[in-house]
């Protein structure tokens, strides 16, 4: 029988901060000397299409961060480079670890991972000590009258709102002892094995300090308005934290209680939306794979790579479809608005399973997040909870013009159609072809033609739905 230990391992995933964090604070009222520790799972990284990644140089940034914070209280991060299920228990039986204590996640990979760790650990006598950190509400805390988990989002937030007490966003504080951590550097890129990208150009700071940036910077200014700005992505009207939340870099506590604050309701309302969707998740995995609603898996979708292709490179004919796909190839990142456009785009335009664009954006996003990802892909696809009626199909020029009425976010990215005057600047087509050579715009050779009518497009979405309404 193994005699207990000694100290106990905190596994830091997507968590990475030393304050308000809910493993790292039960770690240290235990009463035992702290680790911590990360790894660079190679399950994770190995999938990865390209060795050039945003969100490698994001979490690395953020690990030094980390490592320096930790070691200002007497403590430090060993890095790891393995399969964490082979690391995690080889760590913890090598520096005689009572319990690991981890932050809960909700992807079906991450929940296979985990429960795997924790029977190598329990074959060792060591305990897995798991806690609710990336949500104010998880699992089964909310459920509907008939005790099951909620399909439809006010409802959901209803409940949400409703049950929500200060205790339920109040800060994680523990006190204890931190292990010193072995005085070894921190690994480079280049020892993972990935290559430096853009992330410094792009202006993206990392780790607990870009976030507090950020963060001081949307509440000082716009976090009011908030739900004026937000579907303008030519304005700076969003946060920009998407990413610092995907890797916890700063704490979804503090800023649900910030928002009740400011009483900034269209901003708490997004914040409850990342908890349904993990919520979403975590009750029906199934979603992952396959549409929520199993009728929309009948659905036959056009096999059209050139499309896709078309799409992905923003080269539609659309010019707000095209100027948010080049934003997201060159920055890994997309306005929140521009994600339906292009997703509707997509699935109900060019008649493209939405796994494939969720695939394509799960590759490009910074702050790729499953439950997000695929709930806002099925969204727009029509197959999810609470989804949009299949129906309501977006139209690329109109959301251009209402959403970008000056052309000012299509200029930006699409800089061959910077001096397009803004009655043509949303379909350029519409030109006469003596006022394409003058503004030297000829569509076809300066710039595509649209790739589809939408109009025709829309009629063919309504028909392949159809299969929907016959089962």
């Amino acid at each position: 029988m193994r005699t207990p230990g000694n100290a106990v391992l905190v596994w830091f995933r997507r968590d990475l901060r030393d304050h308000d964090h809910a493993a790292l604070a039960a770690a240290l009222t235990s009463g035992l000397p702290v680790h911590c520790v990360f790894v660079f799972d190679t399950d994770i990284l190995d999938a990865l299409p390209s060795r050039t990644d945003r969100r490698v140089e994001f979490i690395l940034g953020s690990l030094y961060q980390l490592d320096s914070a930790l070691r200002a209280r007497g403590g430090g991060l060993i890095v790891l480079h393995g399969r964490a299920v082979e690391e995690i228990p080889r760590l913890a039986r090598e520096i005689g670890a009572r319990a690991v204590f981890v932050n809960r996640d909700y992807e079906p990979a991450a929940k296979r991972r985990d429960a795997e760790v924790g029977r190598l650990l329990g074959e060792q006598g060591i305990a897995l000590h798991e806690f609710k950190d990336q949500a104010i509400f998880e699992r089964d805390e909310l459920l509907t009258g008939a005790g099951r988990p909620y399909t439809v989002f006010t409802p959901y937030k209803n409940a949400w709102l409703k049950r929500l007490s200060s205790a339920d966003h109040a800060p994680c504080a523990g006190s204890g002892q931190f292990a010193p951590a072995p005085a070894v550097a921190l690994p480079t890129l280049d020892d993972l094995g990935f290559r430096p990208g853009n992330l410094g150009e792009l202006g993206i700071e990392p780790g607990m300090a870009g976030a507090r940036k950020l963060w001081d910077e949307f509440r000082a200014g716009r976090i009011q308005r908030y739900g004026a700005l937000r579907d303008f992505p030519a304005i700076k009207g969003v946060s920009y934290l998407s990413v610092h939340l995907r890797f916890g870099t700063l704490s979804i506590r503090e800023l649900v209680s910030a928002a009740l604050a400011e009483q900034a309701d269209s901003w708490l309302n997004e914040l409850i939306w990342r908890d349904f969707y993990f919520m979403i998740l975590d009750r029906f995995p199934h979603a992952a794979e396959r549409a929520f609603k199993s009728e929309y898996d009948a659905i036959r979708w056009d096999d059209w790579p050139a499309g896709l292709s078309a799409w992905q490179q923003g080269r539609t004919g659309y010019p707000l479809v095209d100027a948010a796909m080049r934003q997201l190839n060159h920055s890994g990142w997309m306005h929140n608005r521009l994600r339906m456009v292009v997703a509707s785009f997509l699935c109900k335009d060019l008649g493209i399973d939405w796994r494939l664009g969720e695939r394509y954006f799960a590759e490009q996003l910074n702050d790729f997040d499953l439950s997000a990802n695929n709930g806002g892909w099925q969204w727009a696809a029509s197959s999810g909870c609470d989804a949009q009626p299949y129906f309501r199909i977006f139209n690329p020029i109109t959301q251009s013009e209402k959403f970008d009425p000056e052309g000012k976010f299509i200029r930006r990215y699409l800089p061959e159609l910077a001096k397009l005057p803004n009655k043509y600047i949303h379909a350029p087509w519409t030109m006469g072809r003596l006022e394409q050579e003058a503004l030297g715009v000829v569509i076809g050779r300066d710039y595509p033609g649209p790739i589809v009518d939408h109009a025709t497009a829309r009629e063919k979405t309504l028909a392949r739905y159809a299969v929907v309404k016959k089962t």
